[in-house]
């Protein structure tokens, strides 16, 4: 079976709950994966909002997460570096760490997308999401992506 990621605060397809948004607490959703590739040592997981204007826009870089890793729980700390090796990049609004839909119209959505690598890479924390798909691009040993909508009030 092939990697696999969901959430319990919301279903593939379905609305972000605004607690995960701007319009809330703006923490992150919890995530849980199965299915790890055979010969994973570490996994890439980057947020982003493909209906942005222009290029998709970055709510979340984080890497090196420890093989042995299945889940990252709802409020990750939004920290550089954390002790088990796990590292965070700059998000499109210029921050570190997870940073919820605040779309300025209509429905977006959101795409978490979780990459097992067969290595750990050898970048500082802080870089930005060009930089990480750059590097991480003939490392990858499996995908799975889970994508939430969101809407504003009007």
């Amino acid at each position: 079976m092939p990697l696999q990621i969901q959430s319990r605060a919301f279903k593939n397809g379905e609305l972000i709950p605004s607690h995960y948004t701007a319009d809330g607490d703006d923490v992150s959703p919890p995530l849980h994966w199965t299915n790890v590739p055979e010969g994973t040592k570490s996994f890439v997981l980057i947020c982003d909002d493909p209906d942005a204007s222009g290029e998709p826009f970055c709510h979340w870089v984080i890497y090196n997460i420890p093989s042995n890793t299945l889940d990252l729980k709802e409020a990750f700390p939004s920290f550089n570096s954390l002790p088990d090796g796990t590292k965070q990049g700059i998000n499109d609004f210029g921050g570190v760490g997870y940073r919820g839909p605040a779309p300025p119209s209509g429905v977006h959505r959101y795409f978490f997308k979780l990459y097992a690598l067969n290595t750990v890479l050898d970048l500082p924390a802080g870089i930005k999401k060009a930089q990480l798909e750059k590097t991480m691009a003939r490392r990858i040993v499996g995908e799975a992506q889970l994508m939430g909508k969101y809407q504003r009030a009007q």
